[in-house]
């Protein structure tokens, strides 16, 4: 498998997943005579990000390592995602905002070519935190051990969420791009 495909293939099936899980959260808000805009600040402790910044964050996580990894700098609407999520308990912003973000991701995630990365394996990368730690990796090493743990953190944590907040979310919901590999006539009822 390739560096790119190892890549771009998970983050897109999370991504729209995750925007599906969106469509349900704003059916189940509607279903109750309620704006999805109150999920926003919703949060699994007091301590945790509110969904807001883990929409902002999986959509900025998703996109920050196509740059990382083709050496060049993160444009700034890019960061301004991050930091959106930064600001997000004082500045929510809102559900539109918050679902353009994750459309925003994957289309950048759709139009990468299919061998961008593959020679980005054996490359250095250092990824700084805002704290001052900096990690040394491989381009193989950050996406294996970084890049893809982060976004996958920032997404399951927005399924809690709106689990937690009574959305009607299951394991199809969870991976449904596995549909596509389902064998015909294994479905249970059909």
């Amino acid at each position: 498998m390739t560096l790119t495909t190892a890549l771009v293939t998970p983050l897109i099936n999370q991504l729209r997943a995750l925007s599906g899980w969106l469509d349900k959260a704003e059916a189940f808000a509607a279903g109750r005579g309620e704006s999805p805009e109150a999920l926003l600040p919703l949060r699994l402790a007091p301590d945790m990000f509110p969904l807001t910044t883990q929409l902002r964050f999986a959509a900025f996580q998703a996109q920050e390592p196509l740059y990382r990894l083709s050496d060049t700098p993160v444009p700034e609407a890019v960061l301004d995602i991050r930091q959106e999520g930064r600001d997000g308990e004082a500045a929510p912003g809102s559900w539109a905002d918050a679902r353009a973000r994750i459309a925003e991701a994957i289309a950048a995630l759709d139009a990468v070519a299919t061998d961008a990365f593959d020679d980005a394996a054996d490359r250095p990368i250092a990824h700084d935190l805002p704290m001052g730690m900096i990690f040394d990796m491989t381009g193989e090493t950050y996406v294996r051990d970084w890049a893809l743990p982060q976004v996958t953190f920032h997404v399951l944590m927005a399924y809690a969420l709106l689990r937690h907040a009574g959305v009607p979310l299951g394991k199809t919901d969870y991976v449904p791009h596995m549909f596509a590999y389902l064998r015909p006539g294994t479905m249970p009822g059909a």
